[in-house]
């Protein structure tokens, strides 16, 4: 993995060659293969002097994954022109993040949730000079934890979980304090292997 004292050009670099040579595989929750909904989620790194990812918090009221890491992002709206549009138009609801200071660079392989969306991470650069604010209606909190970090795939396990009734398997990665873990661990984790990281078995 490279080193951590990566600038803006070096990481796009990285990111570039992943998204022209890395694995292309559309994976799932619990091997789960059918979509009924598109979404698009913002795959966020800001380049500091230690690469960073931006992610929040989901609001605990909401009906779907309350309280869990997520990326920004949402369903696609009919006026959406794309998946990159419908990316920035969710982040800017959500955490009032100007479209402006985020650089697309690509898509990466689809990834298809417990609740039948299909989601599209859209991976971009953020200028470091970004202002979020969370929308108390979806978002509990705005954050940052360090990429490189999240892409060990070293630090991802497997854990037994029950979501909608359903019992099965899900991955979990521990990152400064914080639990990833679900549909989100699971596009890091497809972040990581794109990127040329050592992916992580299948679960027992």
């Amino acid at each position: 993995m490279p080193s951590a004292a990566m600038n803006a050009s070096m990481l796009e670099s990285w990111f570039a060659h992943g998204l022209q040579h890395g694995p292309r595989e559309v994976r799932g929750d619990w091997q789960l293969r059918h979509a009924t909904r598109q979404a698009a989620v913002l795959v966020a790194v800001v380049p500091r002097s230690e690469p960073m990812l931006l992610l929040t918090r989901r609001a605990e009221h909401l009906p779907k994954h309350p309280g869990q890491i997520a990326f920004p992002g949402g369903a696609v709206d009919a006026d959406d022109a794309d998946l990159v549009t419908t990316a920035l138009r969710e982040a800017r609801e959500e955490i009032a993040l100007d479209s402006a200071l985020v650089r697309p660079l690509g898509l990466l392989p689809g990834y298809i949730t417990i609740t039948q969306f299909h989601v599209t991470p859209v991976l971009a650069l953020l200028d470091t000079a970004y202002r979020a604010e969370a929308c108390p209606d979806e978002v509990a909190e705005v954050f940052e934890l360090p990429l490189l970090a999240l892409l060990d795939t070293s630090r991802y396990e497997w854990r037994r979980v029950e979501r909608n009734g359903k019992a099965g398997m899900s991955l979990f990665i521990e990152c400064d304090g914080r639990t990833v873990w679900g549909a989100t661990a699971g596009m890091l984790l497809q972040l990581a292997v794109l990127l040329g990281q050592k992916d992580v078995p299948p679960a027992a």
